[in-house]
């Protein structure tokens, strides 16, 4: 009796319409998503770069060259993809800049990987020799980094002014630099022997309704006479009266609720002088206790005149089409409102981008007061000594080190393409300048030439540049360890009812 062998048997794992690709095909599978994206947002790379417009399915168009606002923006499908979009999340929640960098950094090294791989040079080894060189990178933007002081307000200045080159709002950057280091420096306190910077301070009391409440379940009063109607609408105004006869007993003459304010105890509240605002956010009620100095009161019983915030003045003005309530002249406050207006809804949204990464340049140089030239000098500087370091290393890993450096150097070589510059000879140069010791030599992108990006005064924080090569390093070394993607079949809509929606029965 023949008995068939054990390989001839199917034995069916996955479920049907799953897919599965493994080894060198799932790597370049993830390796050619990765680059797919970077060449998304390469092009908006430095002050030469250009903006995208992206249009959402309602139809809506952004239109930026913010990395991170692209990329949140693309509906991008593919896994490895996704995680190409996760770098530059990590990069802006972390440092706030520099999200374009790291997603072509990141596509880059995966491109060197693809080559080394093609050498059959081990993952593994790739992975251990990108590691060392990031640490090597990390090492030397620790060394180059100039100490400045985050009272400086000039190098803050200059700082803002770098992070907005590239923004549609770059010609009006140094009004708005100005704007977002004094905002900062506004809000900064020290703790311990540092300084913190929380970007959520703006501007506050009560977290109680200033109305009868209604109760919870269904309720039925029956009122079957004029004077019990009366007597109920009496009553209400009773109470109204009581909740707004505590506030007024603490001396307050401002009041803002996060909860609703009766018509009735909005009108009690302005006959005695009393300027009431209603449904206010909760992250600006947190905000105007910082500001204030007041507290957040969840019950009338509680409230004191200990209990209030101070300012100087509260009034409401007319922006635009909207009414806004002004807060000014607080008593020590740590927090702090900024006011974008633009021509158009879309200038006014990509303002407000600009800023926010103003602001989040600022505050990285606050709290760790070291700076860097900008221009790719960094990059050409960190890959002239991790070519160093890659020869004093054996075998492959060697080759892996040395890829890296290349592909750091992918920031001068994008800026110059970007500005319609040849890159390799930019590149050329560069490498002759820092073999000389020029080690803020980089892309003078205005002025079409390699320059000493100091006279220049093109300035980035250190945070941001080591933010960057941890990315890339993490993301890069992420990907490149996956030899196995096994997809799920999409799971099928259930049949529709026969006769079509609602079941009905097809007419004869």
């Amino acid at each position: 009796m023949a008995t068939s062998k054990p390989s001839e048997i199917p034995v069916l794992i996955l479920r049907e319409g799953s897919s599965r690709s493994r080894g060198k095909d799932a790597q370049r599978a993830n390796i050619m998503a990765a680059k797919i994206v970077a060449e998304a947002v390469k092009s908006a790379l430095g002050p030469k770069g250009m903006d995208k417009m992206l249009v959402d399915s309602l139809g809506d168009v952004t239109i930026t060259s913010d990395g991170r606002t692209i990329l949140d923006e693309m509906d991008v499908e593919h896994p490895a993809a996704k995680m190409m979009v996760e770098v530059a999340k990590t990069q802006d929640e972390e440092v706030g800049d520099g999200t374009t960098t790291a997603v072509i950094v990141a596509s880059e090294l995966l491109g060197k990987v693809e080559e080394l791989i093609g050498k059959n040079v081990h993952p593994t080894v790739i992975i251990d020799g990108y590691r060392k060189a990031a640490d090597r990178a990390l090492e030397t933007l620790e060394k180059i980094a100039i100490p400045v002081k985050f009272t400086d307000k000039d190098f803050l200045k200059k700082v803002a002014m770098t992070s907005m080159a590239s923004k549609l709002v770059a010609e009006n950057r140094e009004q708005l630099a100005e704007i977002a280091v004094d905002a900062v420096l506004h809000v900064a306190q020290k703790v311990g022997l540092e300084y913190g910077v929380d970007l959520d301070d703006k501007i506050a009391l009560l977290d109680s309704a200033l109305e009868v409440e209604k109760t919870e379940f269904d309720a039925k009063i029956n009122i079957e006479t004029p004077e019990q109607m009366e007597a109920f609408l009496h009553e209400e105004e009773n109470m109204l009266r009581e909740m707004v006869e505590k506030v007024i007993f603490t001396g307050a003459n401002v009041v803002v609720c996060q909860k609703g304010i009766d018509d009735m105890a909005q009108h009690f509240l302005a006959r005695k002088g009393i300027i009431a605002v209603r449904r206010a956010k909760k992250s600006d009620m947190e905000k105007l206790a910082k500001a204030t100095g007041g507290k957040v009161i969840t019950s009338l019983e509680d409230i004191t005149k200990q209990d209030l915030g101070y300012a100087d003045l509260v009034e409401e003005r007319k922006i635009g089409e909207d009414k806004m309530t002004f807060i000014e002249g607080c008593k020590n406050p740590h927090s702090v409102a900024i006011l974008i207006r633009g021509g158009t809804q879309r200038i006014v949204d990509e303002a407000e981008r600009s800023v926010h990464d103003a602001l989040c340049v600022v505050q990285d140089v606050v709290q760790e007061p070291k700076i860097v030239a900008g221009g790719g000098a960094p990059e050409v500087e960190v890959a002239r000594v991790i070519r160093e370091y890659a020869s004093s290393l054996p075998g492959r890993e060697q080759l892996a080190v040395q890829k890296f450096a290349e592909g750091i150097e992918t920031v001068p070589i994008t800026l110059g393409e970007n500005a319609g510059l040849d890159p390799i000879d930019i590149l050329s140069e560069l490498r002759a300048r820092h073999e000389k010791g020029e080690k803020w030599a980089g892309v003078g992108v205005l002025e079409g030439k390699v320059k000493d990006m100091r006279e220049l005064e093109v300035y980035e924080p250190l945070a941001v540049k080591k933010q960057v090569i941890k990315s890339v390093t993490e993301a890069a070394t992420m990907i490149l360890k996956i030899d196995d993607v096994i997809a799920a079949g999409k799971t099928k809509a259930p049949p529709a009812p026969p006769g079509g929606p609602g079941g009905m029965p097809p007419e004869y």
